[in-house]
């Protein structure tokens, strides 16, 4: 029997979980989650993991027709594009870890695609990188850290 955690409200926020969230991870386990159960249902929700608030915009996206080899949820998406050839092609944020770690972030970012492109048996031939970093030309102290994120992920998806 699992004992309820004690100012819940305040675990739910530490892992960026809603009152919504709990009653749904109560639901599925059946009981009160402990501490180590709402760590793991925090990571395997999260944006990184689960694209929980971009998933509303990737549901627009046309996902099935004859063309589509193998659509969204299982490594990369492949698409026929005629005389026994297919395209593969994989997305990836990396923003959190990247802006923790500009270097590593990036650098995990892009391993990901690349692991989930080989895992579908092709090989990569071109890799585009969308950065967003706001203005990095003024001189305040935001524009001189957005900077150093900048060099430290165009440095990690090099490497």
């Amino acid at each position: 029997m699992s004992t309820p955690l004690p100012d819940i409200e305040k675990v739910l926020k530490q892992h960026k979980l809603s009152l919504g969230d709990y009653d749904h991870i109560k639901k599925i386990l059946g009981r009160e989650p402990n501490l180590v159960e709402i760590g793991i249902f925090s990571a395997m929700w999260s944006e990184h993991c689960s694209y929980k608030s971009s998933k509303k915009h990737l549901s627009g996206f046309p996902t099935k027709a004859p063309w589509v080899i193998q659509g969204p949820g299982e490594n990369a998406g492949v698409i026929d594009i005629g005389g026994g050839y297919a395209a593969v092609f994989k997305m990836e944020s990396h923003n959190h870890p990247s802006f923790i770690e500009p270097y590593q972030g990036a650098a995990t970012g892009v391993g990901g695609i690349m692991r989930d492109v080989f895992t579908m048996g092709a090989r990569p031939i071109a890799n585009l990188n969308a950065l967003r970093f706001g203005n990095v030309l003024n001189k305040d102290d935001i524009s001189a850290h957005q900077r150093y994120l900048v060099r430290g992920v165009v440095s990690g998806i090099g490497g």
